[in-house]
């Protein structure tokens, strides 16, 4: 039995399930809202090219490397993205929060917040990670500022990590959130879906 086990998350705002093959359509409805894929420093999936990626994420999840979910919202019922547990580490019992994109109605909400909420709280207190990390391009300032909002503290960047797509070299940003710091974090997210809508776009 591998340590990483397909399970459905769920919340008030959001569901997070297993990825399947039968996602493919609704998924790539969303991945139309907002031309994600014409963001050159993501790897968002065209609509055309959804069917791909999830037979790709569903491969490195027989591989054991990663466990890939489909974002629900709660309040449509519909899908409005994709998430995972990457970089799996089962022996030194880490893991990466990546390779997740929202359509753009569902960015920078509640969804967003929850899933992240749900997806620590499952790997600290399910899974007993000792840390889990979090990895974005040096020119996402969006996503760098998303995942400083959830309390996670910088390890570092990666000079030239990787070749995209267009040919450029990518600057990775290394976040993480350790065991110790769950709490803290925890209590953080738990406040921000509590809060009064007026100030949770500040």
């Amino acid at each position: 039995m591998t340590w990483l086990q397909a399970v459905t998350l769920g919340g008030e705002h959001a569901t997070l399930e297993p990825l399947a093959q039968a996602h493919e359509a609704a998924l790539a409805v969303a991945a139309a809202d907002g031309e994600l894929s014409q963001l050159w420093y993501t790897s968002v999936p065209s609509p055309q090219a959804v069917g791909t990626e999830i037979r790709r994420r569903l491969g490195l999840q027989s591989a054991a490397t990663m466990l890939p979910f489909a974002v629900r919202e709660n309040s449509s019922g519909e899908l409005v993205g994709m998430t995972t547990y990457m970089n799996v580490d089962a022996a030194n019992r880490r893991v990466e929060i990546g390779s997740t994109w929202l359509a753009k109605r569902a960015q920078r909400s509640l969804v967003n917040t929850e899933c992240k909420l749900m997806l620590l709280r499952h790997a600290f207190d399910t899974l007993a990670c000792n840390a889990v990390e979090f990895r974005t391009h040096f020119m996402n300032r969006q996503s760098r500022q998303a995942i400083e909002r959830l309390g996670a503290k910088l390890d570092g960047i990666l000079r030239n990590h990787m070749v995209l797509p267009n040919g450029t070299l990518r600057d990775t940003v290394v976040y993480s959130v350790i065991a110790g710091e769950w709490p803290a974090v925890r209590a953080n997210l738990e406040w921000q879906l509590a809060r009064p809508r007026e100030h949770r776009a500040r």
